[in-house]
């Protein structure tokens, strides 16, 4: 009888216990779903309809809402791999100021994408770390797009972001890597700068 009792209150154990974590795991998913609806809400509305034309002021507030999200420094460590560890404080920052002017100067090139209707599939919830699955479908053209996010300060930051299962963080790996193991480390980052327009 007693054995009985025991192994009813692990059970019950058990259930309240994967009750709250199930609870937990729906909140983070709705909290991360929330995030990107509303970002991407927040784009189309200043978008506004096909063959908008925008001032210098609204693009820039374009550019803010795509890319304030995205953690520059782990796309720019990720990139580097090696590379990366030989960098001074100064220097990496240096790289990451740059780095970003180019993907937050790139991110206004085609601006119909963001037009796209977004369908989502799934959330992969690990811990303080999410993978977003989702479809975007433009002129009757479906592509998969899956955002990898973490959890910082309460925060949801997209530290990559696979098109097509094409990642963008490797990516840039692949072809920053190209360039250093020709040309070295200084003509990648003066190659990004001519890019960035920095001198």
């Amino acid at each position: 009888m007693k054995l009985t009792f025991f192994f009813a209150i692990i059970i019950s154990f058990a259930l309240v216990f994967s009750s709250t974590v199930n609870a937990s795991t729906q909140d983070v998913q709705d909290e991360v779903r929330a995030m990107l609806e509303d970002r991407d809400q927040e784009i189309k509305d200043l978008l506004g309809p096909e063959g908008t034309e925008y001032t210098d002021e609204q693009r820039q507030e374009l550019m803010d809402i795509i890319n304030e999200v995205i953690d520059y420094g782990a796309m720019a460590s990720h990139a580097l791999q090696d590379t990366w560890d030989d960098l001074s404080e100064e220097e990496r920052a240096e790289f990451v100021d740059v780095f970003a002017r180019v993907v937050r100067d790139q991110s206004l090139n085609s601006l119909d994408i963001y037009r796209a209707d977004v369908a989502y599939e799934s959330f992969d919830v690990r811990g303080d770390r999410v993978t977003a699955r989702t479809i975007a479908t433009l002129q009757n053209v479906r592509t998969p797009v899956i955002y990898e996010l973490e959890n910082r300060d309460g925060e949801w930051i997209v530290i990559d972001m696979s098109i097509d299962s094409v990642s963008t963080a490797d990516s840039y790996r692949r072809s920053f890597q190209r360039i250093i193991n020709r040309r070295g480390y200084d003509a990648l980052l003066e190659n990004l700068k001519n890019r960035a327009g920095v001198s």
